[in-house]
């Protein structure tokens, strides 16, 4: 194992944190957005990770033996949500059918909210991770001065 796997999977999580927190700002934006460049209400993203290291034990052994395994986490798609969009009675709104409802995207803002808190609380705990590495790497090269 090398110094640098630590801060190599921090990095990743840290990439991958972020990218949840600017897809989460980007839903919160447009959680009003009745009629997007395609003419459809905006459609709820949801950010799909994945394990960057190969699933197998033999890829794993070899990505040790080789260093050439990546540790971490990856982000395998931005996906949208398939829940429907929300119906809002709104005659006045100038998206409305015939009916007088207006097809909301499927933006919970709370719902929002807590998958920016927890991105948050994923992205501290990796920077945690990052400074314990250092710190333990510097605590070791003074050890062997």
């Amino acid at each position: 194992m090398s110094l640098f796997d630590a801060i190599d999977t921090a990095a990743s999580g840290l990439t991958a944190e972020r990218l949840r927190m600017d897809v989460t700002a980007e839903n919160l934006a447009n959680a009003q957005t009745t009629r997007g460049a395609d003419g459809q209400p905006y459609r709820r993203k949801v950010v799909v990770l994945q394990e960057a290291a190969g699933p197998t034990f033999g890829s794993r052994l070899d990505g040790a033996m080789n260093r050439a395994g990546r540790s971490g986490v990856t982000v395998a798609q931005i996906a949208q949500d398939a829940t429907p969009n929300r119906l809002v009675y709104d005659p006045s709104h100038p998206d409305a059918d015939k009916r007088g409802y207006v097809s909301m995207p499927n933006v919970q803002p709370v719902t929002e909210m807590v998958d920016l808190i927890s991105a948050s609380r994923g992205y501290e705990a990796n920077v945690t991770v990052m400074q314990t590495a250092k710190t333990m790497f510097t605590k070791t090269l003074d050890l062997l001065r």
